[in-house]
């Protein structure tokens, strides 16, 4: 998800692929083999298979909300707080939302690792909008995938911690115009068609 905002607010128009993990396609294979999404191939060949890196690449070229430029802190700064996010909280995250995955997992542990991480988000959320300042940056469309899959495993739980800057952060980058553009369902891509143009509406 996270990759198709910045391609979207970027205006990087691209062929869309839709892909069913559990029956990969060929193309999918062939463009890179780790065969996880997402994948951008450039036009010069050049494969993208992390989603922070097609999210810095599309920003890179176009940046309209200046989400590589916060007002508070600076790009290492915004890169550092999400390396949390895609390792310690991500660990976590895959093992609450999938125990049946982790049988040998102490599922509970997990939860608190979240917690507390979640708790300082919540914390840095109570002086200011966003993760870093007044307007929404990269960390914050980084991020906020995953809080978002987080607070969708328990909804009562979720709504019972004591985070009111969290939630109301996570509400907000929810009813964002701009995730409703991209969170389309498409038919599974089939090798030999051709994908769909995204994003269907140029940027503004």
């Amino acid at each position: 998800m996270r990759a198709r905002l910045a391609l979207a607010v970027s205006g990087q128009v691209c062929e869309l692929r839709e892909v069913v993990l559990r029956s990969k396609p060929q193309g999918l294979l062939q463009a890179s083999p780790k065969a996880t999404v997402p994948v951008l191939v450039l036009a010069d060949g050049q494969v993208l298979d992390q989603s922070l890196d097609i999210m810095l690449w599309a920003l890179q070229r176009r940046d309209p909300g200046a989400w590589l430029a916060p007002s508070d802190g600076n790009l290492q700064d915004m890169l550092a707080l999400i390396a949390e996010c895609d390792g310690p909280f991500k660990h976590a995250l895959d093992r609450c939302k999938y125990p049946s995955r982790y049988p040998d997992t102490d599922i509970d542990a997990e939860r608190a690792k979240a917690t507390a991480w979640l708790g300082l988000l919540d914390a840095r959320l109570s002086a200011q909008p966003h993760l870093f300042g007044t307007h929404a940056a990269l960390a914050d469309m980084a991020i906020g995938p995953f809080v978002r899959q987080f607070a969708a495993i328990d909804a009562p739980w979720w709504d019972a911690q004591p985070w009111p800057h969290l939630r109301a952060w996570l509400a907000h980058w929810q009813a964002a115009p701009l995730l409703a553009r991209v969170m389309d369902k498409l038919p599974a891509w089939v090798d030999g068609t051709l994908g769909v143009v995204f994003p269907a509406e140029p940027a503004p």
